[in-house]
């Protein structure tokens, strides 16, 4: 089984934010489904369940999985839980899902958009660390892009929520 995963993003130049956009005080739906879109790329040993689409709300991608992440994390029993915990992330502008099954400490992601690519396999540990230093990394791209957006409350919440582990 795999461990390593990986984590990456691109901005796509066919659907940039509108020029009037402002940043410090977008508000979350703006935030999450409007800006910043492009393509996300996960990649574990064996896996790559990059989209290819150009029009990913990378923001709303990374705050997904750590939502995703942590609603895997539930069960009282936590890595010991025989019990499949289930959660998809869904893309708005289409039907395709990633769809996340933790069982014991290790959660499979399979794409709908890819049935013949191989589930990656990560450790739940992992697949937070890597999730949560995604988001903070995307952040610190974005901040350089748009200073701005440092100066929003719902980014200084989201920040907050989802530190590094």
């Amino acid at each position: 089984m795999a461990s390593v995963i990986e984590l990456g993003y691109s901005l796509s130049n066919r659907f940039p934010d509108p020029p009037q956009t402002d940043y410090r005080s977008a508000g979350v739906r703006e935030l999450r489904y409007d800006l910043f879109c492009g393509d996300v790329y996960l990649d574990a040993e064996g896996a790559d369940l990059s989209t290819a689409w150009g029009w990913v709300p990378v923001l709303d991608f990374a705050w997904a999985l750590c939502d995703i992440v942590e609603e895997l994390d539930r069960d009282p029993a936590g890595g010991r839980a025989a019990r499949v915990q289930t959660a998809d992330l869904d893309f708005t502008q289409n039907t395709q899902l990633l769809r996340f099954a933790r069982r014991f400490n290790w959660v499979e992601v399979t794409a709908t958009w890819l049935p013949d690519e191989p589930p990656a396999v990560v450790r739940h540990g992992d697949l937070r660390r890597e999730a949560r230093d995604f988001l903070q990394d995307t952040l610190a791209d974005l901040f350089d892009m748009h200073p701005d957006l440092a100066d929003n409350p719902v980014i200084w919440e989201l920040q907050g929520r989802f530190r590094r582990v």
